[in-house]
């Protein structure tokens, strides 16, 4: 079976802030699109929060993560490998309001 982190948050804190952290080819073609780079990524750990969990997620258990920076909220979908000491950078976007409430951090209904 795949192994969870015991605490997911201080498990990717952790990791980011030691830079055990992977950016997958999607994540390297899409932050440039959409204006946030790797160092906004790296220096928002202490704003992370948890909005979601996929623990059966395909490759690895992820957590798709809200942040902040100077430039504004985004989130960060980040896989867990617990074996190898890592995340993976799965990608990285601003919300839309369209598709999220005021907050940033809660799905609206999908009618």
């Amino acid at each position: 079976g795949r192994r969870l982190p015991d605490d997911a948050l201080g498990f990717i804190r952790r990791c980011v802030g030691e830079r055990k952290i992977y950016w997958t080819y999607h994540v390297n073609m899409r932050l440039t699109g959409r204006y946030i780079s790797r160092d906004e990524v790296v220096d928002a750990t202490a704003s992370y929060e948890i909005i979601e969990s996929y623990p059966e997620d395909k490759y690895l258990p992820s957590y798709l993560v809200w942040a902040t920076s100077g430039h504004g909220p985004f989130h960060v979908l980040f896989g867990a490998d617990v074996e190898g000491d890592n995340v993976r950078v799965v990608t990285a976007y601003r919300p839309s309001p369209d598709e999220w409430q005021s907050d940033l951090k809660s799905r609206k209904d999908q009618k």
